[in-house]
């Protein structure tokens, strides 16, 4: 009878590791609670938004989003409630951070250059200079009417590319790490207002555009790169083409597509920019305060601040999403999921940044936003038709 095989000895797992396993895991947990908020609301914004195709869900996310904080507030304040509001922060934040940056990312597979390119080379002069001239145009009255930096950022951003979608790809470069709860407030409130005076003007836009491109005399061609260049949300662009026709369609469809191929670069020349500022900013605090730090060899020298990525990760994400949907790699079923996976992101992200505004602030200092989104709607349609007229 042959002896018993000896018995393994369990290894037990390193201190280390079970110390990191339990982390993760209350980490995980931590996030539950604010991610049921979040997974609530989208499913009740996108409901919702069936009823008014014309308005971005991402819009009517960030206003449930602003009429939910103060229920929340109240609730807080009571002695149960406390606990339980408190326990949604992590996941809320989480969302406003990680899956904004995401949906980002996706945006990317809804976006290729042959058909970008297939505009000629006049439409995308048009675009490309309606764009350019929009945003430094939009800047430069945000600073005349003192309209606060960040939220002169986002509406430039919003109305010369893409809207909501752009708004939120530009929130994800302001919002970097250091900020004062001022800060982040201020923040939160310029997403409001942008994505609110991108919903004003570009429902106008819907009514106004294709009347007058029949006044002017614009082809359907014209007219619907016109609409296409000058037009904030996509659904605005599809509504308003689609009253002219199919061949205006097509041709404001394409030319919305040309203004979402240069969020990127955009968006990479903000980041250094952003970069660079805060970079300068920390160091002249250092400066100072005088914060010294010994080295190796015993002497001090002043303590200066990391540098900060110029270019985001999900910038470098939505460009190769760009390439991979430009090689054709992607098949058809699998972008129709992640075009409704974008979707999901985007709105999820605005309704955790929804939490945050301050409404009663946001009305009492928003007259000028909304004078600054006139004016920037006004010189949105005015340089692409100048475009079209000369170009096309």
């Amino acid at each position: 009878m042959a002896p018993p095989a000896p018995r393994t000895a369990r290894t037990a797992p390193p201190p280390v590791a079970t110390a990191s396993a339990s982390r993760r895991a209350a980490g995980s947990r931590a996030l539950l609670p604010g991610l049921v908020l979040v997974a609530g609301a989208t499913v009740l914004v996108l409901l919702g938004a069936r009823l008014v195709p014309t308005i971005s869900p991402l819009v009517v996310a960030l206003v449930l989003g602003a009429l939910v904080a103060p229920v929340l507030g109240r609730v807080g304040r009571t002695r149960r409630g406390g606990a339980t509001v408190a326990a949604t922060r992590p996941g809320v934040a989480w969302t406003s951070r990680v899956v904004l940056r995401t949906g980002v990312v996706l945006l990317g597979f809804q976006l290729s250059v042959p058909e970008v390119l297939a505009l000629g080379w006049r439409g995308l002069v048009v675009v490309t200079t309606t764009l350019l001239v929009t945003f430094t145009g939009t800047l430069a009255l945000g600073r005349a009417l003192r309209v606060p930096r960040v939220t002169s950022l986002l509406v430039a951003t919003g109305f010369s590319v893409c809207g909501a979608a752009a708004i939120s790809a530009m929130q994800g470069v302001v919002a970097g790490p250091g900020r004062t709860p001022g800060q982040v407030r201020e923040d939160d409130d310029g997403v409001a207002a942008s994505l609110a005076l991108v919903t004003v003007y570009g429902t106008l836009a819907i009514v106004a555009l294709p009347w007058l491109a029949s006044v002017v005399g614009l082809s359907d061609d014209q007219a619907g790169l016109w609409i296409g260049a000058s037009v904030q949300e996509v659904a605005q662009v599809v509504t308003a083409a689609g009253t002219i026709s199919d061949p205006a369609l097509a041709t404001a469809t394409v030319a919305k597509l040309a203004r979402v191929a240069l969020l990127a670069p955009l968006v990479t020349v903000a980041g250094v920019v952003v970069a660079r500022g805060a970079r300068r900013a920390a160091l002249a605090r250092v400066g100072s305060t005088g914060a010294l730090h010994g080295d190796a060899s015993g002497t001090t020298a002043h303590a200066t601040p990391p540098r900060v990525a110029p270019v985001p990760w999900f910038v470098v994400g939505f460009v190769a999403a760009v390439a991979l949907r430009s090689l054709g790699v992607v098949p058809a079923p699998l972008l129709a999921v992640l075009a409704t996976a974008t979707t999901l992101a985007f709105v999820a992200a605005m309704f955790a940044l929804g939490l945050g505004v301050d409404v009663p602030y946001l009305l009492r200092t928003g007259r000028r936003a909304l004078v600054l989104g006139g004016l920037s709607a006004l010189l949105v349609t005015t340089t692409a038709l100048v475009g079209v007229l000369l170009l096309t």
